[in-house]
C-alpha cells in the first residue's frame, strides 16, 4: 500500500501543476514550494539548531501558537521552522514573529522527506493536530528525532481504523507521544497499542485566553458602535449572508452590524454591500469618515476579526450551513458573547459543547434567525448569561499547552 501511496503522491504532483493553470489558489501551492529548499539552505546552517512545527493551515497554526511561543521561549538557541501545507495558511502567516523560517511542505515523497530533515536537522518535531504524511514520519522515525503529536483528534473513519491502513498504522510509530484532545481519540490509539497517549485538551483554549491579555482596542470600531448594540458576524458565507441581510433591512430596531465575510474578493464584497438598504460602508472607505453615521461595516481586510468581537453584543459565526460546518466559535467566546450558529457544528467538539450549555444558539432558518436576534437584542439578562457560559467554558477548558510541555521538559 506505500508504494500505491508513493505513486498517488508522484501523480498529484503532476496533476496539481496542470490545474494550477486554472486555479489561483492551486497556482499558490505549486510556486510557492518550488523554492523551499533554496530558502531552507540559505536559513540554515548545518551547525543551527532547530526546532521544526507542522501545522496543515490557518487553523492548526493558531492552534499550536500557545505551544510555539513558549518552546521559543524555552530554547532562544534554536531557529523555529514552520510548514505549511495550504495556501490559506501560509500566505496569510507567511510573516509571522514566530517563526525563524517559515516555508510550504514540499510534497510528502520518501526523497522530499529526506532532503527537508537533512537541512532542517530539527532536535524537536511537532505535528498539530492532523496531517501524518507517512514518508516524512517515517524518516523522523529512522533519525530517531524526538516527533509530537499535539492537540491530536482521532475518529473512527480515518485510515489508520481501516483494513487498508496498516503502513499508515506504522507511520504513528514516529510519534514519542500523542497529545490529544479528549478520551476518544485516546481509546482508539490504544486500540491500536499505543500507550504514550495523554488526553491534554485543546490548546486552541490556551490561544483564545493569551487574548484577553492584549490590547484588543480599535478605535475605529469604538466609533462605528458608538454606545450602541453591535453584532458582529464573523465568517460569514454567501449562505449565512442571504438570511442575515433579510433581517438586517427589515428591522427597525437600533442595532449595528459588523460583517467580516470568510471571502473577501472585491466583486463579493461589492454585490454584498448592495444588497443592504442600511446605510453600509466598508472598512476601505473608513478614512475621514464618521463612522458613527453608519449602521453597517463591512470589513474587507483580514487579521482584525478577533480584536472586533471584543467590541460585540452579540456574535454569529459564519460557515454552519456549509460543509464541514461552522468557523471558529472560540474567540468569540472568550470575550464573553452569546453565538449564533447555523445548524451544522456537530464536527466541532466546543460548538456542541456551548450549544448543549445554551451559550451558542443554532439557528435553522429564517424565523429562528429573526426570532434569535430580536430574544437576545430586547434582553441583556440573557446576553449576559449567554455569554457568561460562553468565557467560563473557555476558561475551564485551557491548560493543554502546561500538561504538554510539562511531559516534555521532563524526559
Amino acid at each position: 500500500m506505500l508504494f500505491l501511496y508513493n505513486f498517488l503522491i508522484l501523480f498529484a504532483s503532476q496533476l496539481v501543476k496542470f490545474l494550477a493553470i486554472f486555479s489561483p489558489k492551486i497556482k499558490l501551492f505549486v510556486d510557492g514550494r518550488k523554492t523551499v529548499f533554496q530558502s531552507l539552505e540559505s536559513k540554515i546552517s548545518s551547525s543551527d539548531k532547530s526546532i521544526w512545527f507542522h501545522a496543515a493551515s490557518l487553523g492548526e497554526f493558531e492552534q499550536g501558537l500557545p505551544v510555539m511561543e513558549k518552546i521559543k521561549k524555552e530554547f532562544p538557541n534554536h531557529k523555529i521552522v514552520v510548514t505549511f501545507f495550504s495556501p490559506s495558511g501560509y500566505e496569510v502567516r507567511k510573516n509571522n514573529s514566530i517563526a525563524d523560517v517559515c516555508v510550504y511542505l514540499p510534497l510528502d515523497t520518501k526523497s522530499n522527506a529526506q532532503k527537508f530533515l537533512k537541512l532542517v536537522h530539527p532536535d524537536l518535531v511537532f505535528f498539530i493536530k492532523y496531517e501524518y504524511w507517512p514518508n516524512y514520519l517515517n524518516e523522523l522515525k529512522k533519525l530517531n528525532i524526538k516527533t509530537y503529536l499535539i492537540s491530536g483528534i482521532f475518529r473512527e473513519n480515518q485510515a489508520f481504523f481501516q483494513w487498508y491502513g496498516g503502513f499508515y498504522r506504522n507511520a504513528l510509530k514516529a510519534f514519542d507521544h500523542f497529545f490529544v484532545q479528549n478520551e476518544s481519540s485516546k481509546l482508539l490509539l490504544q486500540k491500536l497499542g499505543y500507550k504514550n497517549v495523554k488526553i491534554s485538551g485543546d490548546t486552541r483554549f490556551d490561544r483564545v485566553v493569551s487574548i484577553l491579555e492584549r490590547d484588543n482596542s480599535l478605535d475605529f470600531i469604538k466609533q462605528f458602535k458608538n454606545n450602541t448594540i453591535t453584532i458582529v458576524i464573523g465568517s460569514s458565507w454567501p449562505k449565512d449572508e442571504s438570511l442575515l441581510v433579510n433581517y438586517i433591512n427589515q428591522t427597525n430596531v437600533k442595532v449595528k452590524f459588523i460583517i467580516a465575510p470568510h471571502n473577501i474578493k472585491v466583486e463579493q464584497i461589492q454585490e454584498l454591500k448592495n444588497s443592504i438598504t442600511k446605510k453600509t460602508i466598508l472598512f476601505s472607505e473608513k478614512e475621514n469618515t464618521d463612522l458613527s453615521s453608519y449602521d453597517v461595516l463591512i470589513v474587507d481586510t483580514i487579521g482584525i476579526l478577533t480584536k472586533i468581537y471584543s467590541y460585540a453584543d452579540i456574535a454569529y459565526v459564519g460557515g454552519g450551513f456549509g460543509n464541514p460546518g461552522v468557523h471558529n466559535i472560540l474567540e468569540p467566546a472568550t470575550f464573553g458573547i452569546p453565538i449564533i450558529v447555523g445548524p451544522n457544528y456537530s464536527h466541532f467538539a466546543e460548538a456542541v459543547a456551548l450549544v448543549h450549555q445554551e451559550g451558542c444558539i443554532s439557528i435553522a432558518n429564517q424565523n429562528e434567525l429573526n426570532d434569535t436576534f430580536s430574544n437576545l437584542i430586547s434582553n441583556e439578562d440573557i446576553r449576559l448569561e449567554k455569554g457568561h457560559i460562553c468565557s467560563t467554558y473557555v476558561q475551564m477548558n485551557k491548560g493543554a499547552t502546561e500538561v504538554i510541555l510539562k511531559h516534555i521538559y521532563n524526559k
